[in-house]
């Protein structure tokens, strides 16, 4: 007899940010529900395990069978003697740790907010109410539904008894359910200890550009998934987040105040005019800026009929190395990328000492693995007194963990 379901072998494949957390997915009959395979095993990639329950509206538009192939478990479609919203919801040693309904419809928004318990979904919404289970609402509906003030006035009585929404995206006439990134973050948020409250974080993420012509540039090939990842660790955490992203193919975190630059220089004085400004308790220097620029530029574009071309390059600033300058009393964290794992720490404690930063983030980028544009890294921190911290193979948003955690440590 199967004891594990295939379709749990997912779980935890991306991170272990939401292991051990038990969820249940209340899905609505919303078009909407189409999403729904994709936020639960979204979900389960990053640890969690999924409970499926539904209104008898949500079947008419997606299949139980197609959420319990998802999620690997049986799903709720009525209540019984099993009292199965109790079990999930209720007073119990294995309740669930969040109520997520997504989609919601404002049928089931305006019964929540009124105590009405007449479908699966919103009988175990009722039950986690009572039972002080965290609840999480997405909603997706016509765009008239959601501006109609009584629906309205209904979220915002949910939100005064701490029910948190999620969206929507205003799209097309439509109040759209969020985006599956989104709701993963929310949840991520959710799960995440707020010990960064009141403090004030500058992030600096992505490569820099610096342009021979119109059509012609040098620059490096850093993602900006890893300062990306370190702002949202950040503002998870309760803090105040200003995020200086170079060009890149990933889009700015939602809810975090993001700056977008090209060159070096754009970069540096952009952050030089933020400090002279504010106060920032920490500072992540997790970009890549180009080293070099060109010495001469031209306008429109080279000629393409040219056999040879001679350039000549001159360093760029480093911004890492000024930033001390304007922000004498912040925890600033550096970073180093090396092609060499032997020269790696020697180089990174060098740029540590020499830049007067607290600690120091090394990665080997020789590897395909891990780095610029993968999803995962593997590092060492290293800090005044040299002591070095070895971080294995985890995803990038983990390691951002990691990394505050140890930035946390130091005080000024």
């Amino acid at each position: 007899m199967m004891k594990v379901h295939p379709s749990k072998e997912i779980i935890g494949t991306k991170s272990n940010i939401l292991r051990g957390k038990r969820i249940v997915l209340g899905i609505c009959g919303s078009v909407a529900a189409i999403k729904c395979p994709e936020i639960a095993r979204e979900i389960m990639r990053h640890g969690g395990e999924v409970f499926t329950v539904m209104s008898p509206a949500a079947k008419k538009i997606i299949h139980p069978y197609l959420m319990e192939w998802a999620t690997g478990n049986p799903v709720i479609t009525e209540l019984t003697g099993k009292i199965e919203h109790v079990q999930l919801c209720g007073q119990t040693k294995s309740r669930a740790d969040l109520l997520l309904i997504a989609p919601s419809t404002a049928n089931t928004i305006s019964k929540i907010a009124n105590g009405i318990d007449d479908t699966p979904v919103t009988t175990t919404a009722t039950t986690a109410l009572g039972t002080g289970i965290p609840i999480m609402i997405v909603p997706a509906m016509h765009r008239t539904m959601y501006d109609n003030p009584i629906v309205k006035a209904n979220i915002e009585r949910l939100k005064r008894i701490g029910i948190e929404f999620i969206g929507p995206r205003i799209e097309e006439g439509k109040a759209k359910i969020a985006n599956v990134e989104e709701i993963i973050e929310a949840i991520i948020t959710k799960f995440t200890v707020k010990d960064m409250k009141k403090r004030r974080v500058l992030v600096n993420a992505g490569p820099t550009r610096e342009y021979l012509d119109q059509t012609k540039y040098l620059t490096t090939p850093s993602s900006g998934k890893m300062g990306t990842a370190i702002a949202k660790e950040c503002k998870a955490r309760g803090a105040k987040v200003t995020l200086i992203m170079g060009p890149t193919e990933i889009k700015a975190p939602l809810n975090i105040e993001t700056r977008k630059i090209t060159t070096c220089h754009e970069m540096m004085n952009e952050i030089i005019e933020i400090l002279k400004k504010e106060k920032f308790d920490y500072i992540f220097l997790a970009a890549a800026p180009l080293d070099y620029r060109f010495e001469e530029t031209y306008q429109g574009k080279i000629d393409s009929e040219r056999r040879e071309y001679t350039i000549k390059l001159t360093q760029n600033p480093k911004i890492a190395k000024k930033i001390r300058e304007y922000a004498m009393n912040a925890v600033i964290v550096g970073f180093k990328a090396e092609v060499s794992k032997e020269e790696l720490i020697e180089r990174a404690y060098r740029r540590l000492k020499e830049y007067r930063l607290d600690l120091i983030v090394g990665n080997d980028i020789s590897r395909e693995d891990i780095g610029f544009q993968s999803d995962y890294n593997e590092v060492i921190i290293i800090d005044e007194e040299k002591n070095i911290k070895r971080i294995p193979k985890m995803s990038k948003r983990e390691i951002a963990q990691k990394i505050v955690n140890e930035a946390l440590k130091i005080k000024k």
